[in-house]
């Protein structure tokens, strides 16, 4: 287990706590492969009936850890990359999942939500897909998932435009349960959580089963990270990266012109 992923387990309810709050929790390839192996092994464990989700600091997550990205555009990546297998496991997860989510949300930090059951946001959450603006496409089955949540025109304005979304829109548009205080977030996650784990595990797993086509987010999956490793690869991408570090804003229009 790595100091930036914490996990705790009480009454049935396996607490996940990315745990990386002066780096905004970016998640580095090291924490996306503890987070696949401890969501892999919570479906095998009988004591585990819920899995909850929340960040430590003042965000929930500010997405890939853009250094690491940096080094994948300029073709130093990792030799395995296991967001795969975090978003493998998510899609594939049977047990509910609940979100606690306060301040920022980014890029993953939104697409995750797409997977969870239950959501609590914090009022000063804000939900952010910055995937065009990085020269990226979607990822986590998102470019399937999100229309199909609040629609294409909704989706295509949250993608094209990376601007955030603010909590109570989030709840209007049917991507979140709930809003709460800033300092009743994890209380009431928690409390949800256990309402959920009271349940009988063997029906709530067969109602998610029902409800989920995990064959179908897996395939989308698989096509948005071929594009996904084509775009990081390209001029785009190292333009907006450049323009990143630089702290400028990035210039697509030149690209065009070669």
């Amino acid at each position: 287990m790595t100091a930036e992923i914490h996990t705790d387990l009480s009454d049935g309810i396996l607490t996940i706590t990315l745990a990386r709050p002066d780096k905004k929790n970016a998640l580095t390839n090291e924490m996306y492969g503890v987070l696949a192996d401890t969501i892999e092994a919570a479906q095998l464990d009988p004591s585990i009936r819920i899995v909850l989700l929340q960040g430590d600091g003042d965000s929930f997550t500010a997405g890939n850890d853009v250094g690491e990205f940096a080094a994948i555009a300029a073709g130093k990546g990792p030799a395995k990359r296991h967001v795969h297998r975090f978003l493998h496991a998510l899609a594939n997860a049977t047990k509910p999942v609940v979100a606690a989510v306060n301040g920022k949300a980014v890029g993953v930090g939104t697409t995750m939500l797409l997977h969870c059951d239950y959501i609590v946001l914090a009022e000063d959450a804000q939900l952010i897909t910055p995937f065009v603006n990085l020269a990226l496409v979607p990822e986590a089955a998102s470019s399937y998932l999100l229309p199909l949540r609040i629609g294409h025109a909704r989706a295509f304005e949250m993608f094209a435009l990376g601007e955030p979304l603010d909590a109570k829109n989030a709840v209007a548009w049917g991507i979140a349960n709930k809003v709460c205080a800033n300092d009743q977030l994890r209380a009431e996650a928690q409390r949800m959580a256990s309402r959920i784990a009271e349940k009988p595990a063997g029906s709530l797993n067969a109602m998610k089963k029902l409800m989920r086509d995990a064959q179908r987010l897996v395939a989308q999956m698989a096509s948005e990270s071929a594009q996904f490793e084509e775009r990081l690869g390209s001029a785009e991408a190292r333009e907006a990266f450049s323009a990143f570090a630089e702290k400028r804003k990035p210039d697509f229009t030149r690209l065009d012109r070669k």
